[in-house]
């Protein structure tokens, strides 16, 4: 039952990693576009989603969490998986794949802005100049 669960896990949060990438792409690789030399834009845009996978897989399928039902806790008893606890942890695994996915898209949108200031001051600096 374990096994199943955690395979189950994996699928789901691989399908919200599907679902995000699918929907920030466009916006990424506009982004990329603006701010990276037109050659290498699509590799990092590539990366970006590769990220966006293995930072949403990693968050959503928690193992030290799930070790719970297979090593027994203090008073010596393994957690049964009831419907209710199956119900419990695919939440967990959706909202922890969402939770991860935003904090590293954050961070990304953050340092793309701030790139993208730098990249508009030095364009004004050209104008100025010639």
């Amino acid at each position: 039952m374990f096994i199943l669960l955690l395979v189950i896990n994996f699928v789901l949060a691989f399908v919200v990693c599907f679902i995000v990438a699918y929907l920030f792409r466009t916006p990424v690789n506009n982004i990329l576009r603006r701010l990276v030399a037109d050659d290498i834009f699509s590799a990092w845009g590539k990366y970006i989603v590769f990220a966006i996978y293995v930072v949403g897989i990693s968050g959503g399928v928690r193992i030290w969490d799930l070790e719970k039902y297979i090593s027994p806790a203090r008073d010596g008893v393994i957690l049964e998986l009831t419907q209710e606890r199956w119900i419990l942890e695919l939440y967990r695994t959706i909202i922890g794949t969402l939770q991860s996915i935003a904090w590293m898209l954050l961070i990304f949108f953050m340092f793309a802005l701030i790139a993208y200031v730098i990249v508009k001051g030095m364009e004004a600096k050209r104008t100025v100049k010639v």
